[in-house]
């Protein structure tokens, strides 16, 4: 039993335990408060992407690693990765690493024909969908842009955090995601497994109760 339920009562202990499972709380991860190193990943399926075609996480059933980034176009933070996705993505090519970005945003400048701009004009070797539900982003508990999940083989997420120890990609130490990525490629365990996620935050919507007069 967790050490946070030694100093209480029997019954008080296993209340709180109780109330801990049913709330989540001891599945989430030490930064991610909806899931946890080792569970299994959220699929997605038939998401639009830039390319104009659908997407789905079982397109994928070749790849050994999957990279699951959420992004979108308006935050400075994520901008600034994407030139590190794009040489993550071309370093792993010959790998079976597939590196797939996704936006849950729904203001303008993050809907699909600004995706569709950006993703020219950077020329993305990788997909970049939409989802307009906003649900794969809640299902990951990604609550940042970026925001990184690195999935094994098994489709359990085995690193979730930050890209690296660089907000700005500049002097960067500790590339967390690659680290991850070549851990499972040589069949290890990433020594780090899950960091604070640094970015802009992603932008939910608010679903507002019907007041009745």
């Amino acid at each position: 039993m967790p050490r946070l339920f030694l100093h209480l009562t029997s019954a008080a202990a296993w209340i709180l335990l109780a109330l801990c499972y049913s709330t989540g709380l001891l599945n989430a991860g030490e930064f991610n408060t909806t899931i946890n190193i080792h569970d299994d990943a959220p699929a997605w399926a038939n998401l639009p992407g830039t390319d104009d075609q659908l997407h789905s996480l079982d397109d994928l059933k070749d790849k050994k690693v999957v990279v699951v980034a959420f992004t979108c176009s308006s935050c400075p933070y994520a901008v600034d990765a994407e030139d590190r996705l794009i040489a993550m993505q071309q370093k792993f090519a010959a790998s079976e690493v597939a590196v797939v970005a996704i936006n849950v945003n729904k203001v303008e400048e993050d809907l699909m024909p600004a995706m569709k701009q950006r993703a020219k004009e950077k020329k993305f070797n990788f997909p970049y969908l939409f989802d307009e539900s906003q649900q794969i982003a809640k299902a990951f508990g990604a609550k940042y842009t970026p925001e990184f999940f690195v999935l094994d083989e098994n489709r359990k997420i085995v690193y979730m955090g930050s890209l690296d120890d660089s907000p700005d990609g500049k002097n960067v130490t500790e590339p967390h995601v690659i680290r991850a990525i070549e851990a499972v490629l040589a069949g290890n365990k990433p020594t780090i497994t899950e960091t604070v996620p640094i970015g802009c935050r992603i932008r939910f919507e608010r679903n507002l109760r019907n007041r009745s007069r």
